[in-house]
């Protein structure tokens, strides 16, 4: 088959560039191994976790209403329940973006493509099947995955920020590999669940990429809600055993030893630009794997532009929902079509919740 646009990823970068070139005429095809658009962000990120949170929220404030004067017994938590409303979430908006797919006539393959050159793909659809695309143009969205740490062996005992979200238990004790906003929105979520949560992080601050000044009140609350938290501390090791992991830390003080039912290990993510048949194209990449990109999204072949956290951090879905536009309205012939941002917002939904934009 034949298309002007190809969109490769269904994300929010991928999804708003693949909406907007349909909105301006152009005849537009997204590919998205999901059954429906919505990517990490809708699936396994952004909303599940922002769903997880909401219930984090009641469950503390049914605690601190006593100081209020409101008096609540401990709640009884049904995981089967909760793990399926947090799933309906996530179906209902997934499935709203499949119907507006349908009803801005973007057609929808539900696939996993590679680049046979710089104007073909091959696609591998969902039934197994093969399919054939050409194109004027391609915008890759492909988005990032969790980083992973070697040390930490295949194990049901070891979470990433995608199977924290599924909720397989309620551990007893939980360790949290990483102080940055994946790892403290997560071990929020546990602490108020009844896990006795541990952070353990190798710099000197939580969140160290932002303003400390904010950090400052977000780290008092956290002192109280989570069981320890050990900065300036690296992990040395870690073993499984027959009910968890034992880590091996070592800090200023010396090396010691501790076992976890889970470890929750978040210490960022990669960008997801391996195994796309890149090397058949003209795009180049760089040694932390990032696509190099010009203001318009363009890379280095002119017929490929990409989008979202594979062209460069901040890996935030709002900056790939605008690079995704700014690709659409430059394929289109748009003037000034640019990526060229004075400050770009961010937020982190902890409780407290902080956000900044521009300087610091």
């Amino acid at each position: 088959m034949a298309t002007k646009v190809v969109v490769i990823g269904g994300g929010p970068g991928g999804y708003a560039a693949a909406f907007l070139a349909a909105d301006l005429g152009l005849d537009t095809t997204l590919i998205e191994k999901s059954p429906n658009p919505g990517g990490v962000c809708l699936y396994r990120g952004c909303i599940p976790s922002k769903a997880l949170l909401h219930v984090a929220k009641v469950i503390n404030e049914s605690k601190e209403a006593s100081a209020w004067g409101l008096e609540y017994p401990a709640p009884k938590i049904n995981l089967d329940k909760m793990r399926s409303w947090k799933n309906e979430v996530v179906d209902k908006m997934t499935s709203g973006l499949g119907q507006l797919s349908k009803a801005k006539k973007v057609t929808f393959i539900q696939g996993t493509a590679t680049f046979a050159s710089s104007t073909s793909l091959k696609v591998v659809q969902a039934d197994g099947s093969e399919l054939e695309i050409e194109y004027d143009k391609a915008i890759l969205a492909t988005g990032s995955r969790p980083a992973e740490i070697p040390i930490f062996p295949k194990s049901p005992h070891v979470l990433n920020s995608t199977t924290a979200l599924d909720l397989p238990e309620i551990p007893a004790k939980l360790l949290v590999v990483g102080g940055g906003y994946i790892g403290l929105e997560l071990g929020q979520v546990y602490a108020a669940l009844g896990s006795k949560v541990t952070i353990v992080e190798m710099l000197s601050t939580l969140l160290p990429a932002a303003d400390q000044d904010l950090v400052r009140p977000l780290a008092k609350a956290c002192e109280q809600k989570f069981d320890r938290i050990l900065l300036d501390t690296k992990v040395n090791a870690a073993n499984e055993t027959d009910n968890g992991i034992k880590i091996s830390f070592e800090n200023e003080n010396g090396s010691f030893g501790e076992e976890f039912d889970k470890v929750l290990v978040s210490v960022g993510r990669k960008p997801n630009t391996e195994n796309l048949g890149l090397e058949n194209t003209l795009v180049e990449v760089t040694d932390r794997g990032f696509i190099l990109v010009d203001a318009r999204r363009l890379t280095t072949d002119p017929a490929i532009y990409a989008i979202g956290d594979i062209s460069g951090d901040p890996m935030l879905a709002h900056k790939a929902s605008h690079e995704g536009r700014v690709a659409a309205q430059s394929i289109a012939g748009q003037r000034g079509a640019s990526f060229e941002p004075k400050a770009i917002p961010a937020v982190i939904f902890t409780d407290p919740e902080l956000a900044w934009c521009g300087l610091t």
